[in-house]
């Protein structure tokens, strides 16, 4: 080939190259990944509704949006913090833990590019039992077969913490499984488990599976135990999962809960994340229809309440525009 095809052939490629990043819909775009947490909680349709948002004005903006099935709320924060994920949804504790470096994140130190975007509904501790298991409350669950959470989730690391509190572990259990959510419900009716633990909205469908499906039971999670956390931690709080949400479960059930949250890193683009936060509050309403968790959310909440880590300038920028802050 001589040197002028050669040079003629680039120019070909180059032209085609940049006619293509020009031309009108194929512009240069920039992808966003959620990481989410099992498909039957409320992580993933969380993930799901925001993208459906920013995807709707994908073309003005040129950001597509993606939601991945992920381990839960540790994961997600790792994968935040190493970049293989730009967005994820997690516990507000496991928030406050990633930044500051404590509880299981000591040994990576504070991830102090960890930034807040907005929280979402909140996250009661679920105990749910067999109505045969003879569990009525947590020092019950000595000697039973308990599902402990998938390695990664936020509700196994919650799990942790309020064991100690009770003065149990894993070792007091007669089986700790590690099922992933999607399988829970279905080991619980299988009576291959007696109960399982999950940190999710209500609302749930896993909890709702099993509880029509076997008559399962909301178990309390209370005590001087569970106050001692809420006292001495700001990310936990008093709750109550309603009663009447699941059958055979008439009556509201006390426990103690965090709140789901929405968070990146300092290293994503602050046009990016104004834009998925415009997506989310310009069409608040939309949002809230999306799923019965979100029926209760109000911006003013949303933009405060349980971010323990710094919002992102993006965030900043959209909320001041607003006039919210």
């Amino acid at each position: 080939m001589t040197m002028r095809h050669n040079l003629f052939l680039q120019s070909i490629t180059a032209g085609a190259l940049a006619a293509a990043i020009c031309a009108p819909g194929l512009a240069a775009q920039t992808f966003v990944s959620i990481g989410t947490g099992g498909v039957t909680g409320v992580y993933y349709p969380t993930g799901g509704a925001i993208c459906r948002l920013v995807n709707r004005e994908r073309k003005a903006h040129g950001i597509r949006c993606s939601v991945e099935s992920t381990g839960g709320s540790v994961y997600n924060l790792n994968a935040i913090r190493s970049g293989a994920l730009e967005m994820g949804v997690v516990q507000s504790d496991w928030q406050y833990h990633a930044y500051n470096g404590s509880a299981r994140f000591e040994d990576a130190g504070p991830f102090t590019a960890l930034r807040a975007m907005f929280s979402v509904h909140p996250e009661p501790a679920t105990i749910v039992a067999r109505a045969d298991s003879g569990i009525g409350q947590m020092q019950d669950l000595r000697g039973k077969r308990f599902n402990v959470g998938n390695p990664g989730s936020g509700t196994r690391a919650s799990w942790q913490v309020l064991a100690q509190a009770f003065g149990l572990s894993n070792d007091d259990l007669a089986l700790a499984s590690e099922l992933k959510s999607a399988e829970m419900a279905q080991a619980l009716c299988d009576n291959k488990i007696d109960a399982f633990m999950a940190m999710i909205g209500h609302p749930s469908g896993l909890v709702a599976e099993a509880a029509s499906t076997c008559d399962a039971r909301l178990v309390p999670v209370e005590g001087p135990e569970v106050a001692a956390l809420i006292a001495d931690n700001a990310f936990y709080r008093k709750a109550a999962i309603p009663g009447g949400l699941y059958h055979g479960n008439p009556d509201a059930t006390p426990t103690y809960g965090v709140g789901a949250t929405f968070v990146t890193s300092a290293e994503v683009p602050a046009n990016v994340v104004y834009t998925v936060v415009k997506a989310v509050f310009d069409n608040l309403e939309q949002f809230k229809a999306l799923h019965p968790a979100f029926a209760h959310l109000k911006a003013s909440e949303m933009i405060k309440d349980s971010l323990t880590a710094p919002l992102h300038e993006g965030a900043i920028r959209y909320y001041r525009e607003r006039g919210w802050m």
